[in-house]
């Protein structure tokens, strides 16, 4: 959360490569952007006839309801068992569990939206259902309340109509459209806005206890993470550093938050970074992986990589870090699409590569006990560029 933008600009990205969406981008974005770039348009033209070979041949288990589809993993994925497919076609991105871990909730642009609604989806890809209105862009959707609410960001308030795309005459930069973090019924209903400072209040994810949601805001002038109650009540700016800090989300004992971040290092980025945030857009770049306490306390780097880093979920240990990279591919290809899951230890050690796909692998996702991965790639996709969600058992090793 990811981003993360929202989903269409990035990798997250997830949108040129990621997604772009509330929460993410870079060259990660600038790879993801291009991938749904070319997507958006072939995809509205095979979305009929996709949906309709999808019905004839993936296949799933009829005698159990389910409709997900067996996919072979890559040789090298030895973390990965059972994969199963669970959305077909157009952009699905940011799958994350709900507490129970039956359901996921995800932004997707498909044969029917402009841009990203909010949808949620049984783990065995039954029951998928749009749950946000249809209106403007959101992103970012979380289960809170015992599964009983969902949370997530939309620009609805502000316009009606989708975001207009930026102006990439300044190269490629991801607009910070004015978003609102809002909270629903799973079926979408009782819609309840929790943000109001004008500007982009997203990425919010929740603590495990419930009681705390941690999102990235610009209300004081800088991309930054904040927390509040679930009414939205007693906001708390965590990061001060000026750059963009984002995609949080809690340790599962709640006394940490891991996000990315890219800070500028010299007065020439430091002018670039803020003259763009005047505009209300940011240029992806390098990203890397932090943590900090809870409170905002013991801020550290984790990660020393390069490249663009992001989506990053702490494993169920609270000792490790999975999240998604392209450090691997820049320096023999800078405007790679490959981006790969890594896992690495909180100190930084031990890094692991996950997915081996050579295609976007992003917005990694652990339900909460552990057994289960969920994941966004743009592997299987029936159009270059479909982003669809996966899910597979885990295996550790």
């Amino acid at each position: 959360m990811g981003t993360a933008p929202p989903f269409r600009i990035i990798v997250r990205p997830l949108y040129r490569l990621s997604r772009s969406g509330a929460a993410f981008r870079h060259n990660l974005f600038d790879a993801w952007a291009v991938i749904r770039f070319r997507a958006t348009f072939a995809t509205r033209a095979a979305c009929v006839l996709t949906a309709l070979l999808a019905a004839c041949n993936r296949g799933g288990d009829p005698a159990s309801g389910s409709l997900a589809v067996a996919r072979e993993a890559e040789a090298n994925e030895r973390s990965l068992a059972n994969l199963r497919q669970l959305t077909f076609a157009g952009q699905n991105a940011e799958a994350y569990f709900s507490s129970d871990g039956t359901r996921l909730i995800f932004q997707r642009t498909g044969d029917a939206e402009s841009c990203d609604q909010q949808y949620t989806i049984n783990v065995d890809g039954s029951g998928l259902q749009r749950v946000s209105n249809g209106l403007g862009r959101t992103t970012c959707g979380y289960f809170y309340e015992r599964d009983e609410r969902i949370l997530y960001s939309s620009t609805f308030h502000a316009e009606e109509a989708c975001p207009t795309p930026p102006d990439f005459s300044q190269g490629y930069v991801w607009p910070l459209s004015d978003f609102d973090v809002y909270t629903a019924l799973p079926d979408g209903g009782d819609l309840q806005r929790l943000t109001s400072e004008p500007g982009y209040d997203a990425e919010a994810t929740l603590s495990p206890d419930g009681e705390t949601i941690v999102f990235t805001s610009m209300r004081d002038g800088d991309l930054d993470i904040y927390s509040m109650n679930v009414d939205g009540s007693n906001v708390q700016r965590l990061t001060n550093t000026l750059g963009y800090d984002g995609g949080p989300f809690f340790s599962p004992d709640g006394s940490m938050i891991v996000y990315r971040t890219w800070y500028p290092t010299t007065p020439q980025e430091e002018a670039d970074y803020t003259r763009l945030l005047s505009q209300n857009l940011v240029r992806p770049s390098k990203m890397e992986i932090w943590v900090v306490n809870a409170d905002g306390s013991g801020k550290k780097q984790v990660t020393h990589l390069g490249g663009a880093n992001f989506a990053p979920f702490f494993h169920p240990d609270g000792n490790r870090i999975i999240f998604a990279s392209n450090h691997h591919v820049i320096e023999e290809n800078p405007r790679s699409r490959d981006f790969d899951l890594f896992l690495v230890d909180l100190d930084g050690e031990n890094l692991r590569q996950i997915t081996y796909s050579d295609v976007f692998d992003g917005f990694p996702m652990f339900s909460p006990d552990g057994t289960k991965l969920a994941f966004a790639s743009n592997r299987y996709g029936t159009v270059e560029g479909d982003t669809n969600i996966f899910i597979a058992d885990w295996v550790e090793n």
